[in-house]
């Protein structure tokens, strides 16, 4: 997965400034940064949901943005997706919500389908839980069955959206094994938003710090952690009198709206 020189703006405002981004078959990145930097824009370009204005955005060096629908749509099939706070549909049980992937996009009979959502649940330590409706199940439960969901089709890249945000954290420590125990069987690139380090150090081969619309630095988590560059040293010590200027008004104001706005 490659992204070149990609530009965003929304009205006069620049979110993505000729940003590129690498990221090998098997790879983990993590993506820290400001809340309202553009992170969320940045993983929508990643998956199709946002076009950018120049610059190429390719998947298995095909350019997302110059093949057909037909072929746009088979390109994001090989995504999968883990949302905040999982994103369930609460009007289905939680087998339903994982087999909705694999009725929308398969032929499979009803017993591979069931037989598909029962290795999804053991893979993310939930066996059995296929009748719970998903108001019954605490926020860490909620998440695994996201990745459960976004694992249905076996994508060749995981995109995991603040996977341990309000969790606590004997929780996350479990949602981080589950994460290390995925990209162990399934071996897929993976792509990552967190504001919490221990987080990223724990699932990243690299980490990323995005500001002013671009990867300021790309890093090891053991470089990360030791490096003195002042904008790296802010995230791993928490020290505001490190960080780099905080994005403009306007700027947050545009990434935030097109965080919630597909």
């Amino acid at each position: 997965m490659k992204l070149t020189k990609v530009t965003k703006s929304f009205g006069t405002k620049t979110v993505l400034s000729g940003l590129d981004l690498t990221v090998a078959k098997g790879e983990s990145l993590v993506l820290v940064g400001q809340s309202g930097i553009g992170k969320s824009v940045l993983l929508k370009h990643v998956i199709g949901l946002l076009k950018p204005d120049s610059g190429t955005v390719e998947i298995d060096g095909e350019d997302l943005w110059k093949v057909s629908a037909k072929d746009r749509d088979r390109l994001r099939r090989k995504f999968g997706m883990s949302f905040q706070e999982g994103a369930l549909f609460d009007s289905m049980s939680v087998g339903e919500n994982i087999a909705f992937p694999l009725t929308r996009h398969t032929k499979k009979t009803k017993k591979e389908i069931a037989d598909r959502v029962a290795e999804c649940l053991d893979l993310v330590r939930l066996p059995g839980i296929e009748e719970k409706r998903p108001s019954e199940l605490s926020g860490g439960m909620r998440r695994r069955v996201g990745f459960a969901r976004a694992i249905a089709l076996q994508p060749e890249i995981l995109i995991f959206d603040e996977p341990t945000t309000g969790l606590d954290p004997i929780t996350t420590d479990v949602v981080v094994k589950v994460i290390e125990e995925m990209r162990a069987r399934l071996k897929p690139s993976a792509i990552t938003i967190t504001h919490d380090l221990k987080v990223a150090f724990g699932i990243a081969d690299r980490v990323g710090l995005l500001s002013g619309g671009k990867i300021l630095v790309d890093m090891t988590p053991k470089e990360f952690e030791e490096s003195k560059d002042p904008r790296v040293a802010a995230f791993v010590t928490g020290d505001s009198e490190l960080a780099p200027p905080e994005v403009e008004p306007e700027r947050r104001k545009a990434a935030t709206a097109a965080e919630a706005h597909p």
